[in-house]
């Protein structure tokens, strides 16, 4: 991998690690449905244009169904999820439950798909729902004021978010990826349109908490897709989904530095554990194979 490829690959976990930050920072004032809407719309923004600018906008109108459907579980649904569970949980947590997706996805392509994974591989299945079974019942709390339907919500996001991946791979496969993009972010965006309107916050926004909207719609969306297909394109989708390894690593920072929130042990222990089953459960990591001795 050129150390451009690696720069752009840190600089895309930094920005989806913030945009856990800028959930926490903005959902308290918008609402989880606004803060969604406005996201997703913002992105549409960045990305529709482009799409226009390189001609692809004939495949966005030949698969408008399925990237519909992509745009309701891979945006709009999971967007709420997180949206809702930053008003109780910190960013860090959300984004050590968010490395859990390439488990519930490849759970998802087994039953599926019948794509069957490897004995290692499914040893990282188990260790990995073991991390996350682990950290959920430590941090899980269902009476008022508690954690726990946050928790939830963080993992019905990733099983979204396997469920869409398997979904693009079935009915979208060969389609530029800058229309799915574009295209399920202006799906969304139809989608929250009226929800939004029907849930905008009583009190305006201040100007601080659109700043912070603006940023994740912008920078953590509209960027990010920009720098992912990028990376696809430069180094495949194998080395490129790697970035979900350091994601919680700059959410925890991110959270540390500017909310003061805290690493406990548990979040630590449970975000090593759901990492190393990931990795197992991908094949980012393979066990070494001992050659057999010869008689």
């Amino acid at each position: 991998m050129k150390t451009s490829d690696l720069s752009e690959l840190v600089g895309l976990a930094a920005l989806w690690g913030a945009s856990f930050l800028f959930m926490r920072l903005g959902a308290a004032e918008f609402g989880p449905v606004a803060l969604s809407a406005v996201r997703v719309a913002g992105a549409a923004l960045v990305l529709l244009p482009l799409l226009r600018w390189r001609g692809q906008v004939g495949e966005l109108r030949r698969h408008w169904r399925s990237i519909f459907v992509v745009g309701i579980t891979n945006s709009a649904l999971p967007f709420l999820c997180f949206s809702y569970a930053a008003l109780s949980i910190t960013a860090g947590l959300s984004s050590i439950f968010n490395a859990s997706t390439p488990l519930f996805g490849a759970v998802l392509g087994w039953l599926w798909l019948k794509d069957r994974p490897s004995g290692p591989r499914i040893a990282g299945l188990a260790i990995g729902f073991a991390g996350v079974l682990g950290l959920a019942w430590e941090k899980a709390s269902f009476k008022p004021g508690g954690s726990g339907w946050a928790i939830v919500a963080c993992l019905a996001a990733a099983l979204m978010y396997g469920l869409s991946a398997n979904y693009t791979k079935r009915r979208l496969q060969g389609v530029a990826p800058l229309a799915v993009a574009a295209g399920s972010q202006l799906s969304a965006a139809l989608v929250l349109a009226l929800p939004a309107l029907w849930w905008w916050p009583a009190a305006m926004p201040s100007a601080h908490a659109w700043a912070m909207v603006a940023l994740l719609a912008v920078l953590c969306t509209g960027v990010a897709y920009l720098i992912y297909f990028r990376l696809i394109a430069h180094i495949g989708p194998a080395n490129a989904i790697t970035v979900t390894f350091l994601i919680p690593a700059f959410a925890v920072l991110w959270g540390w530095l500017f909310l003061a929130e805290p690493l406990t042990a548990a979040m630590a222990v449970g975000c090593a554990v759901i990492l190393l089953g990931t990795a197992l459960a991908t094949g980012v990591l393979k066990p070494p194979r001992f050659a057999s001795l010869k008689r």
